[in-house]
């Protein structure tokens, strides 16, 4: 049922489209703001939004319609609330040595911690397709859709986001900071 499709005439289908994925909304929300209240409030504004234009929904898969809108919730509530981050995206990141296969695996709550602040130092773009692929284990094609980017450029974001990452967290453990 998680890629059902919206029939328009039917809201309630609407509402269970949103409670499956509220989920993921808060989830995806929060890593955009980074932080929990500012995330309640999108996912609030995103779930108003799809009530609202839920007649702008044309049969496409409902769950990236629902994720599109919380983006779009996301960068609206950034952009109001929000002094502009000029985080860049690296484009001549140096990927020798680092495999852009896989992540860390995480073993504890240090691991955690490193992770979470070395994500918190990556460009938005590259945040986003890392917590819709790798938490939220949406396909590259459905990213695309959410993002609003080809699915080269999905691929090639999810690629440089996980070798910057796993630069940043190596430079942690290198500094004595993890265990």
């Amino acid at each position: 049922m998680p890629n059902e499709l919206l029939d328009k005439s039917n809201l309630t289908q609407l509402e269970r489209v949103i409670r499956l994925h509220l989920a993921a909304a808060y989830n995806y929300a929060r890593w955009l703001t980074r932080n929990d209240v500012d995330a309640e409030d999108v996912v609030q504004e995103a779930c108003a939004r799809a009530w609202k234009y839920s007649n702008t929904f044309r049969g496409e898969n409902a769950k990236s319609w629902f994720m599109t809108t919380v983006r779009n919730a996301a960068f609206s509530w950034i952009k109001k609330n929000r002094q502009p981050q000029n985080v860049p995206l690296d484009d001549e990141l140096d990927n020798e040595g680092v495999s852009q296969q896989s992540l860390p695996v995480i073993t504890d709550a240090s691991d955690i911690m490193a992770l979470k602040a070395a994500m918190n130092q990556l460009a938005p773009e590259f945040i986003e397709v890392l917590v819709l692929k790798e938490l939220e284990g949406y396909s590259y094609h459905e990213i695309a859709q959410i993002t609003e980017v080809p699915v080269g450029t999905v691929m090639s974001r999810l690629s440089r986001a996980r070798a910057k990452l796993q630069v940043l967290l190596s430079e942690t453990e290198t500094s004595g900071e993890r265990k």
